[in-house]
């Protein structure tokens, strides 16, 4: 009898959507076992009501599949790597990070309007500070309003006229089949994405040899590489869903480069750069390309946030 592998997840569509992704690539690579998916609702998915900024951001999305894992109620947990914090609790580490799909913004308006096409004071509904102050640093006229829940939530909100656009994670609207609800690919020089946005990350106990060996066949190394400089830049700016903090790293050739952006809220203040070297020194570019931007004024936007 083969032994049962239990993947914990979220309960959304598009969570269950990545687990079931995550199964076939692991049922591909390791036929030998069989797999279970056990849906967990998160602090996150029953707070929907309250904007992300006001809640806090430490695991609120992930905390209860840790849980889980620790007591050994799942043996891994999938997770889209953008909600992962980059402090982890003792005993779990990140066992694998997938393939990495197109990891930017689009714009869904109910006209198929483009950003620049959208009249002036146009609405838009996003709970992301992120894209809130990159969206005004691009265009001070836009008026921003808070938009909580899943992907189908806020589409249909947007269908009821609520808003005039919404700004939303490519790899979600894809993976969800949605791709004729896009009206614009953001360019990355308008909006900068959430730190692992479109990549799909697999936690597990440390120490956890079978696993480990498990989820090993199914790590994309440029995609990880990728993933750790951008966690790296986070960590260092303190950041989370509460800071506007954007970042982008690209490997080609064993090079990586990180672009990376802190705003104010309302997008008068911008400092963004961007850092090259060697793609095995990834965390290194991520601590040294937050360094560069705390000094050219990101730091005092930040002090400033956070109220000190």
């Amino acid at each position: 009898m083969k032994r049962e592998i239990i993947v914990g997840t979220r309960e959304s569509r598009l969570a269950m959507w990545q687990a079931c992704w995550v199964v076939e690539r692991l049922s591909e690579t390791n036929p030998e076992f069989s797999y279970r998916i056990a849906g967990i609702r998160t602090q996150g998915d029953n707070i929907l009501d309250v904007a992300l900024a006001k809640i806090g951001d430490k695991g609120l999305f992930t905390k209860e599949l840790e849980y889980a894992l620790l007591r050994g109620e799942i043996d891994m947990a999938v997770h889209s790597m953008k909600d992962l914090p980059t402090e982890l609790p003792e005993g779990l580490s990140i066992g694998a990070i997938c393939q990495r799909e197109f990891p930017g913004d689009v714009l869904i308006s109910r006209e198929g309007k483009k950003l620049w096409d959208l009249p002036e004071g146009a609405v838009i509904g996003t709970s992301s500070l992120r894209r809130c102050a990159q969206l005004l640093h691009y265009r001070g006229d836009f008026k921003t309003i808070d938009l909580r829940g899943n992907v189908q939530t806020r589409l249909g909100k947007l269908d009821d006229a609520k808003f005039d656009a919404t700004v939303l994670a490519y790899a979600g609207i894809h993976r969800l089949g949605l791709d004729e609800r896009i009206s614009q690919i953001i360019p990355f020089e308008i909006c900068l994405p959430a730190v692992g946005q479109g990549s799909v990350g697999i936690e597990i106990r440390t120490g956890d040899k079978d696993v480990q060996i498990l989820v090993n066949k199914i790590d994309h190394l440029a995609s990880r590489q990728a993933v750790s400089a951008e966690r790296a830049f986070l960590k260092r700016l303190e950041g989370g869903c509460q800071v506007p903090i954007g970042a982008l790293a690209t490997v080609k050739n064993n090079c990586l480069r990180l672009d990376g952006v802190v705003a104010a809220l309302d997008g008068k203040q911008l400092v963004r750069s961007y850092l090259e070297g060697d793609a095995g020194e990834a965390s290194k570019i991520g601590d040294s390309l937050a360094e560069r931007l705390v000094c050219s004024g990101a730091g005092e936007i930040l002090r400033k946030m956070r109220g000190e």
